[in-house]
């Protein structure tokens, strides 16, 4: 097969052969998932560049092969990938070779994850949680000022709220100094940004390595109560130099890329689902259960590579054979009927219980889960609370989605703080969360 991806053109998402064709620049994720997970629990598809691979579409699929040990992450196991018919510089190939615990299997993925089970413990978490308060109240100031000096005009509240908080603590859990923040959070813009061509996604991978190398280094000599100066302490089971380069790739950028969307993709429902956000603010429906309506109806993440089958393996009446690729579908699992009843395209934060798979399941659930769910804990209702009147800048036009097959998320999100001429609210000290 030729990957070169010259025949897949510029054309929306569509079948190409017997495969569905996945496009990243596809302008919403969620609008195909409910036609994939209709078209059956292990889909076809074929991926940017012209790589084939599978798709799991339906949430009890995808839960059997994230608990199934004949699925592994270890590229090596890649039939395509060992023969060379994909090339070294495909765009996500980044995403798969890296040496962190996305990537690994069965012993190196324990001996990867320990070093940050130990450190990145619910009491260190929790220990997070007047700072994040802090932190978005300072945030929410800004955006303050910003309604009574353009009252009635459109802020960006991705780029005002729900990127800076998620960037700022995540580097204050790691330890990042504030001299290096700044070209971080430029790094990560370009690599989750628009697609490009993979030289050029290649470059910044290998930039934002390099810095990252460089946090470590100081780190060794300078070491603090963060958790970079955790990983980097000598133990019987330290990481090798590009083992905690990619751990901290993991944990810094991945990280706190899901959390914007969450936090994003949540007040985008709440304000296009307006009976839901009374119930919410009423103290009716806890905000916890927002963060997760939100997780599992627009998911942070879209679809995930990769996991390789070691020998054929049966998969919902599908026959996957050695050396496949398989990609998860969390979008497609958030709406699966069969899981979620009749009404799973509809955002409901009264569902109970919400059943999701968006951290993951088994020994590859989301490190991050507790922090993430802090931080939407916290920011949302403070949000709330000091806008009570925020509404979308345009509700009959949806905001523009970044353009990514693996993430899912807004590259802006307009909205109007204060109605011109409305009495804005003062603001509040948080008391609770």
């Amino acid at each position: 097969m030729d990957f070169d991806g010259s025949e897949l053109g510029g054309a929306p998402s569509g079948t190409y052969g017997d495969r569905v064709r996945l496009d990243p620049a596809e302008h919403d994720p969620r609008s195909g998932a409910a036609s994939l997970c209709a078209a059956g629990p292990v889909v076809p598809v074929l991926l940017p560049g012209g790589v084939p691979a599978w798709l799991v579409t339906r949430h009890q699929a995808g839960r059997a092969v994230l608990a199934d040990s004949r699925f592994v992450k270890d590229i090596g196991a890649w039939r395509a990938w060992r023969s060379g018919e994909v090339p070294r510089s495909w765009p996500l190939a980044p995403l798969l070779t890296v040496a962190n615990m996305t990537t690994a299997t069965a012993g190196d993925h324990t001996r990867l994850r320990a070093p940050l089970a130990r450190a990145f413990t619910a009491r260190r978490v929790e220990r997070l949680r007047p700072r994040v308060r802090e932190l978005a109240g300072e945030l929410l100031d800004g955006l303050v000022s910003l309604a009574k000096d353009r009252p009635g005009e459109p802020a960006d509240l991705r780029a005002g709220y729900a990127h800076p908080l998620p960037i700022q603590v995540i580097c204050e859990l790691f330890g990042v100094p504030d001299s290096r923040r700044a070209r971080l959070r430029s790094l990560c813009g370009a690599l989750f940004g628009p697609p490009s061509e993979p030289s050029g996604a290649l470059a910044t991978h290998r930039e934002l390595r390099a810095a990252l190398a460089g946090l470590l280094g100081e780190k060794r000599e300078r070491p603090g109560d963060d958790l970079t100066s955790a990983l980097v302490a000598p133990g019987p089971d330290a990481l090798s130099g590009a083992e905690l380069v990619d751990t901290l790739l993991l944990m810094i950028v991945a990280g706190h890329e899901t959390t914007v969307n969450l936090l994003g993709n949540a007040v985008h429902a709440l304000l296009t689902h307006p009976a839901q956000l009374a119930l919410a603010r009423s103290g009716q429906v806890p905000w916890s259960a927002v963060a997760e309506e939100a997780l599992r109806w627009d998911p942070p993440v879209a679809n995930f590579p990769f996991r390789y089958a070691l020998c054929d393996v049966d998969v919902a009446g599908r026959t996957i054979r050695a050396g496949d690729p398989v990609m998860l579908s969390y979008t497609a699992f958030g709406r699966d009927p069969r899981q979620h009843g009749p009404g799973a395209e509809r955002f409901d934060i009264t569902r109970t219980p919400t059943r999701h798979l968006s951290f993951g399941h088994g020994i590859h659930h989301c490190l991050g889960a507790p922090l993430a769910r802090l931080e939407a804990a916290v920011a949302l209702p403070a949000l709330f609370e000091r806008f009570p009147e925020l509404a979308l800048h345009d509700p009959g036009q949806p905001p523009p989605r970044r353009p990514s097959l693996v993430f899912n998320g807004f590259a802006e999100l307009p909205v109007v703080l204060a109605p011109r001429g409305g009495r804005r609210q003062p603001p509040r000290p948080r008391t609770g969360s």
